[in-house]
């Protein structure tokens, strides 16, 4: 697996708006990353020699007690976003949000899987995220289990989009595994062209979700 490489200029930037803004971090300038950060990266890039982009690991807390809750990684998310936006250089940024769905890894219920719950959770991501924001922990232990609360960490990717998007791409699973498996891709709403120009043919948004499945079928294809 190729070695990650920061993007320090960013990172600074990041962690100076986001403090200001009232959320401590702890600054590391060397890290171990999991497969909640080496998945997607694959799933997007295969397995190259050198990932073609630098990567800006965020580790939330959703391990030792208390985990952020819902609206916190919310509120998180809209704060990197100002911080993106406020950045002198302009680049491309794509926010991940990672971890496991419904699964419980140890304990009485090891095995667990809410498929209800999970696809509940990815509609109202796209449709209602403040309505998730509002679930408290002993929800997610009740009904995704004890690693359930992971989920809280796909908000901050959330509230880094606009309050409407477009779910482009969505797959869901539950493979021969201690864990369901889903992705989802959403789109900032492209705002409609104004009357002074005359509105050009776009790509169906059809079209881009055919082309996201096939791609993400091909990917998951290779992995069984």
């Amino acid at each position: 697996m190729p070695v990650l490489k920061g993007h320090p200029g960013l990172a600074a930037h990041i962690a100076q708006s986001v403090i200001l803004d009232e959320f401590d971090l702890t600054i590391v300038n060397k890290m171990e990353v999991d497969h909640g950060l080496t998945v997607p990266m694959n799933l997007l890039f295969g397995t190259p020699k050198e990932w073609p982009c630098p990567v800006i690991p965020l580790a939330v807390n959703v391990v030792m007690y208390p985990p952020p809750t819902g609206h916190r990684c919310y509120m998180l998310g809209k704060a990197i976003r100002k911080a993106v936006e406020s950045y002198p250089e302009d680049l491309k940024v794509v926010i991940f949000g990672t971890g496991g769905l419904s699964h419980q890894i140890s304990g009485p219920r090891a095995g667990l899987i809410n498929s209800k719950w999970d696809k509940s959770f990815l509609d109202n991501l796209t449709k209602d995220p403040k309505k998730l924001t509002r679930i408290p922990h002993i929800d997610y232990m009740r009904e995704a289990g004890a690693e359930g609360i992971e989920m809280v960490m796909w908000l901050i990717m959330r509230g880094a989009l606009d309050e409407r998007v477009e779910e482009i791409y969505r797959f869901y699973t539950v493979p021969a595994s201690n864990t369901a498996v889903g992705h989802i891709i959403l789109e900032n709403r492209r705002k409609a062209p104004t009357k002074s120009k005359p509105a050009g043919k776009s790509k169906p948004a059809a079209r881009k979700q055919a082309a996201a499945r096939k791609a993400y079928q091909r990917i998951a294809s290779k992995r069984q």
